[in-house]
């Protein structure tokens, strides 16, 4: 049994702990922290990259399904991971980045990326044809019908290319599914409302009712035994600058009607930014497949400025590498993947390019300048030593890993220790028995 079903087999006997944690990203400092951190585990990890990160077009990341494959595997194999624990996922599969084009330009680019996916061998679609397109109307939302409709034929167009895998390796494991219409947008909320709705049980019923219609009328038989999940709003969410935490007792009505189906699980977008009580709660409700992107480079952004704040003290400023105004720099000169995010005075904007829970200066990390003042940042920051008391003020959390001899004083560990220090919250909440605290766990 595969990793991902092996999630519903668990539960199914009882153990309400199980879970699994989505990392959504194409940073390469991040994944290598969350596999340098899977290593203390005989565990599977998985990794997901979102449409418009990765697609046939390359994305934003300039990277191809497989390259993403083949870039996850080449950070594994320089950490000791082995790639056979890695669950790939591709997250928000179908028209993401169409939905200006009419339906049939879209959904035969929309055919083609999750073909491309499940070639490549990620184990894990999420298929999202929650968007409108260029010619759905503007003024209605979009019909479950219309939804489902579009959802199986990208099932089916999953299902042709695992068979074709088949012929190749007729070990070939299948990719598990996830479905759901109402599914957050990728990275978090452009603003945080007063209020959120969690999805009604009825809801939920009627997208796997209407699935179960379009399979049908395509004559696919067996969908629902590869169908894992279903992507629900469980009242999380996060904008620029706040959360809504998760609360039990107001998705209580969902995840207690969800208890019937056994053969599904849930899957929570934006569960960043949630307090690890928060992640553990949900996955003991039946919501266990936490999604997690953003608050992952946001928190190596944190970490690559404190770094930046001791470089200012300890490096000349004729060496320094000035990471923070370089990215600064970079997004301004580009500012395609933040204008219509961050709204507000120029200072306003300003602030939240650099501190917006949104994060989005994670779309920079693979720019050329930024590269080079990561590189350059690590250089400068290994050639000096960093004074214990001057790692209390700006790194509080890795000074009691250094000062406890679990973290070296390494640029690059500390750096990437921001992105752990998040991975714990996700391991406290699907692992039994995990201990948290602000020392490292061994």
């Amino acid at each position: 049994m595969d990793a991902m079903r092996s999630i519903l087999a668990k539960r199914k006997e009882g153990m309400r702990f199980v879970g699994i944690p989505s990392f959504c990203t194409a940073s390469d400092l991040v994944i290598e922290a969350c596999l340098k951190q899977a290593k203390r585990f005989d565990d599977y990890v998985l990794v997901e990259a979102t449409a418009n990160q990765v697609n046939q077009f390359g994305g934003y990341t300039g990277m191809k399904p497989a390259d993403y494959r083949d870039f996850v595997y080449k950070i594994a194999d320089g950490v000791g991971f082995p790639r056979e624990k890695i669950i790939l996922g591709g997250d928000h599969l179908g028209p993401l980045t169409w939905v200006n084009e009419p339906e049939k330009e879209a959904m035969e680019k929309s055919v083609t990326l999750v073909k491309m996916f499940v070639s490549a061998g990620f184990k894990k679609i999420h298929l999202d044809t929650s968007m409108r397109v260029g010619d759905d109307p503007a003024d209605q939302p979009l019909s479950d019908e219309t939804i489902a409709r579009r959802g199986a034929i990208l099932y089916e167009a999953c299902e042709e290319a695992y068979q074709e895998l088949l012929k190749k390796n007729p070990e070939e494991q299948r990719p598990a599914f996830i479905i759901g219409s109402e599914v957050p947008i990728p990275g978090g909320a452009q603003e945080v409302e007063d209020s959120l709705s969690v999805t009604k049980p009825e809801a939920v019923e009627k997208t796997l009712k209407t699935y179960e219609e379009q399979f049908e009328k395509r004559g696919i038989r067996d969908a629902f035994q590869n169908i894992i999940g279903i992507v629900v709003q469980p009242g999380v969410e996060f904008g620029d600058a706040d959360f809504f935490r998760y609360d039990r007792a107001e998705a209580r009505e969902l995840t207690k009607a969800m208890k019937k189906y056994d053969n599904i699980v849930l899957e929570g977008h934006s569960t960043d930014y949630q307090p690890a009580e928060a992640l553990k709660e949900m996955v003991e409700d039946g919501i266990a497949i936490l999604k997690v992107g953003p608050a992952l480079t946001f928190a190596l952004r944190e970490g690559l400025f404190a770094l930046s704040m001791m470089e200012k003290i300890l490096v000349p400023e004729e060496k320094q590498a000035g990471f923070m105004e370089v990215m600064e720099e970079t997004m301004m000169e580009n500012p395609k993947d933040w204008q219509k995010h961050y709204h507000g005075t120029d200072e306003e904007k300003a602030l939240k390019r650099r501190y917006s829970f949104s994060d989005r200066c994670r779309y920079y990390f693979a720019q050329p300048k930024m590269q080079e003042a990561v590189k350059k940042l690590f250089a400068n920051m290994e050639e000096v030593e960093i004074p214990l008391s001057m790692l209390h003020q700006y790194m509080p959390y890795q000074y009691l890993k250094v000062r406890d001899g679990k973290l070296s004083r390494n640029p690059r560990d500390l750096a990437e220790d921001f992105v752990v220090h998040v991975v714990e919250d996700y391991n406290y909440a699907t692992k039994l028995n995990y201990t948290i605290g602000d020392v490292f766990v061994k």
